[in-house]
């Protein structure tokens, strides 16, 4: 047992932070019970309606936050208002880009969503004290990198099936870090959005959906509701290795 989780145990952490669904796996978990304590103090929960722009393209940046629960949809608008949707947040991503003065996409609520909110500063002084705050930090912008390079793929060179399992597998994999049954899920984009993900026609995704649904590779519930009895069909059905 490594001492962070000794100290867990022992009571050292804030309560708050103990029952933190994200505390294991993001950033929050290379700060010591004493710098806990301290975050703690200037942090705070949030719940976000589905639907609700929280962060705004272009706004002054003055706190970063994790994500506890549910899903964030990242989005740009360009000058004339056509907007497009480039990433997709989930438990336990941090969200923000530290010693970045405004954000540079708008962040929403795909799904109904908590986040821990920290003060700008409070985070930025201890990314400079804790060596490992900064290497999680860097860790998961590479992660981040990797997986854009993944969907230039994804976007550029696979099929519309492929398009829409590569969706699926992604949702599967990270909704919700807590299960360990990945097989079962909700949708947390419309027909529309997913779309516009992968620059599609709401048509062509309910034509794949369909096919893939015929094909035993996923079933699906309310139209929002997927099961997904076999994952290495899907990833298989996904073009992915």
């Amino acid at each position: 047992m490594d001492t962070l989780s000794s100290r867990i145990q022992n009571g050292d952490v804030p309560a708050v932070c103990r029952s933190c669904e994200a505390r294991h796996g993001g950033v929050c978990s290379a700060l010591t019970p004493a710098q806990l304590v301290e975050l703690s103090k200037h942090s705070s929960r949030r719940t976000i309606d589905a639907g609700t722009e929280f962060i705004g393209q272009g706004e002054s940046i003055s706190s970063y936050s994790n994500i506890l629960k549910g899903v964030v949809k990242l989005s740009k608008v360009m000058a004339d208002g056509r907007q497009q949707i480039v990433g997709l947040q989930f438990a336990p991503d941090f969200m923000g880009r530290p010693f970045l003065g405004e954000s540079r996409m708008a962040a929403e609520a795909a799904i109904d969503t908590e986040i821990c909110v920290f003060p700008r500063r409070a985070i930025e002084r201890l990314i400079a004290e804790t060596p490992g705050l900064e290497h999680l930090l860097h860790s998961q912008a590479l992660k981040e990198l990797d997986e854009a390079r993944d969907w230039m793929l994804t976007l550029g060179r696979k099929t519309a099936q492929e398009k829409v399992a590569s969706f699926l597998a992604l949702i599967a994999s990270h909704s919700d870090p807590e299960a360990e049954e990945k097989s079962m899920f909700e949708l947390p984009l419309s027909r529309a959005d997913i779309a516009d993900f992968l620059g599609l026609t709401i048509e062509t995704v309910s034509r794949q959906m369909t096919k893939l649904r015929k094909e035993g590779i996923i079933q699906i519930e309310n139209n929002r509701h997927v099961t997904v009895p076999d994952l290495d069909r899907l990833v298989a059905a996904a073009g992915n290795d």
